[in-house]
């Protein structure tokens, strides 16, 4: 199994167990939560959240989603990258990991 991974907050995630379900604001915006594969994950870290600390990073069973999966080029990037169309049961969560980023902003990906 090789897991998907998606970027979001601590006090999201903390809400999402809370609420038992957890919903992107991309859910609301664009229809589905990003993901990524650990090959993709540096990409939209670096782009969207450098420097930003707080943040956990979900790994994700696929075969446990509830929702639709689509591999979707939606950025014309030649990646086709996971779509989760719904909101994200919280078993198929594996772990929330710490994601914090180096010293100079960028992100490594770490143990997974």
């Amino acid at each position: 199994m090789t897991p998907i991974l998606h970027i979001t907050n601590w006090q999201d995630w903390q809400a999402a167990q809370a609420a038992g379900v957890y919903r992107a604001e991309s859910l609301t915006t664009e229809g589905f939560i990003h993901c990524s594969t650990p090959a993709q994950a540096l990409k939209p870290a670096n782009e969207r959240f450098h420097g930003q600390s707080g943040l956990a990073l979900l790994v994700i069973d696929p075969a446990r989603v509830t929702a639709v999966i689509r591999y979707e080029d939606c950025y014309e990037t030649g990646m086709a990258f996971p779509h989760v169309y719904g909101p994200l049961n919280l078993d198929a969560v594996i772990k929330a990991v710490d994601f914090p980023p180096n010293a100079d902003g960028s992100f490594s990906l770490p143990p997974l």
